[in-house]
């Protein structure tokens, strides 16, 4: 029985949450919670203080002992916008995996969101039309607009609680100018993204995290019965009311808390703006979030719990954004990552690659054409920059690097074990480089006239050749055959076998 555990590094707060896989279902087992505000010296110093650092490993030294006595098989601790933007946060990660031998991922915003997202939608029904997702964090705020289900855009802003206190609430409470101030650089935040979001015609809004469910809490205090939804009316007049307390005040308040208290003010204000310049009605608060997004990623990856469709589409509507951003051939790349899929099933026993990197492979080929957008000169260095720094949703970081190695090396450059793109890769990685390069290259030799002239591929395996024969449409593939025949020394030097190629 699979045991997952997920822990969410924050800005604000470090979270654990641990669950087993019942019948395809996630039952959680275990939750805790602690405000340890690691982002809070980072906003003011761009560094981890390190009290912030020991205060979070000793938290983390407590996760793993409440993991270890739930037996949990397997776990995964991503960290957000503190590490992100410290210039420290890698001796931190070392720091953790030293102390505790977790692995610290530190992910993006735009990949928090997705994981946000999925988190959600696992354990809700989509409504109908387009739904406008708000997490507000310690150090970031992002926005998702989802359709039935599926992400559509992910936007990723700086307008976290806790940078945002630090960098304008000086005062207790705090005072008009400060209060201006931070809403004029809230609104212009906003004010990039108006014209898109509105675009999307958004029809309903869901909000995680802390500060939307102490709003929603302060909110219902004043009500007789309870309500699900926060109109826009309430949230202004709570607000206001907010922003006129002090701290004391405010943690006397259903819902607010004493460390929360602390930061609701700038969080109800960035909702604020966000529901005066997107004109929206209301809010509904929901109890899930990131962890929520691991713990369904690892549940699908480790028992098949019924979301690989859903993890499929999202990372080939990121690819497919991608492409189309930087004017891709999408047929062509296409038949060339249909191609390789094919090799892959068919050379299994020669490449003995892993089966991730079929995902892998189908994605450096839908993508290795986007250095031309830049340049046709150096378009495979220029390939794999793009690739390295663009977001692949659905990619960890070091599946994103591999995408972009392979996609920088399918021409006739030698993998130099000493550059950029070989360096950033894991060890296992670079050992797997050149076999998935070779797959790739005999892929994009079968499309050599960008014509689809090769319907399909059949190979015969030897212990010592390997023979593809290729089923081609009627004016035949000279233009195919050639470009293989060009492959076969290079093959040879990867797999240790003859390669020999003919039409059926």
């Amino acid at each position: 029985m699979a045991i997952l555990a997920a822990v969410d590094i924050g800005a604000n707060s470090v979270r654990l949450k641990i669950a087993r896989v019942v019948r395809k279902r996630l039952e959680v087992l275990h939750e805790d919670r602690e405000v340890v505000r690691l982002g809070e010296s980072v906003f003011r110093t761009g560094a981890l203080s390190p009290e912030a650092m020991e205060l979070t490993v000793r938290l983390l030294r407590r996760f793993q002992k409440a993991a270890q006595a739930h037996g949990v098989t397997s776990a995964r601790v991503v960290a957000t916008s503190a590490l992100r933007d410290a210039n420290n946060g890698a001796a931190f990660v070392q720091w953790v995996q030293a102390a505790i031998g977790w692995k610290v991922e530190v992910i993006s915003g735009l990949e928090e969101g997705r994981l946000i997202h999925l988190g959600v939608t696992a354990n809700t029904r989509p409504s109908a039309g387009r739904t406008l997702l708000i997490d507000l964090g310690g150090g970031s705020c992002e926005l998702i607009v989802s359709n039935r289900g599926q992400i559509e855009r992910l936007y990723s802003l700086p307008l976290g609680a806790v940078r945002l206190t630090r960098e304008f609430l000086k005062h207790d409470p705090p005072t008009d100018t400060e209060l201006d101030q931070m809403s004029s650089y809230i609104s212009e935040e906003v004010g990039r993204l108006r014209q898109k979001l509105t675009e999307h015609k958004i029809q309903h809004v869901v909000a995680t995290s802390g500060t939307p469910a102490a709003l929603r809490e302060v909110y219902n205090a004043s009500l007789e019965e309870p309500q699900a939804d926060v109109p826009r009316a309430a949230l202004f007049r709570i607000t206001h009311k907010l922003s006129t307390l002090d701290t004391l005040q405010r943690r006397a308040l259903r819902g607010v808390g004493p460390r929360r208290a602390e930061i609701i003010v700038a969080g109800a204000h960035v909702f604020a703006e966000l529901f005066t310049a997107l004109e929206l009605e209301s809010f509904r608060y929901l109890p899930f979030g990131l962890r929520d997004g691991l713990l369904a990623q690892m549940a699908e990856d480790a028992a098949n719990i019924g979301l690989r469709q859903k993890l499929d589409d999202e990372r080939q509507n990121s690819i497919q954004n991608l492409a189309e951003h930087y004017g891709v051939d999408e047929r062509f790349a296409q038949r060339v990552a249909e191609h390789v899929q094919k090799l892959f099933k068919l050379l299994a026993p020669v490449h003995r690659l892993p089966a991730e990197y079929a995902g892998l492979l189908h994605a450096a080929a839908m993508l290795h054409e986007v250095g031309s957008f830049i340049n046709r000169a150096g378009r495979r260095r220029h390939a794999w920059y793009i690739l390295a720094h663009s977001e692949l949703l659905g990619f960890s970081p070091a599946q994103r690097r591999m995408v972009a190695a392979l996609a920088r090396y399918l021409g006739k450059s030698k993998i130099v074990p000493t550059s950029q793109a070989v360096r950033l890769l894991t060890p296992a990685d670079r050992v797997l480089l050149p076999r998935g390069v070779a797959l790739l290259r005999l892929a994009r030799a079968l499309e050599q006239g960008r014509r689809g002239a090769v319907l399909t591929v059949k190979a015969k395996l030897t212990a010592h050749n390997v023979l593809l024969t290729l089923e081609t449409k009627s004016a035949g593939a000279e233009l195919e055959l050639w470009a293989l025949e060009k492959e076969r020394a290079y093959f040879f030097e990867i797999f240790g076998r003859e390669l020999s190629c003919a039409e059926a």
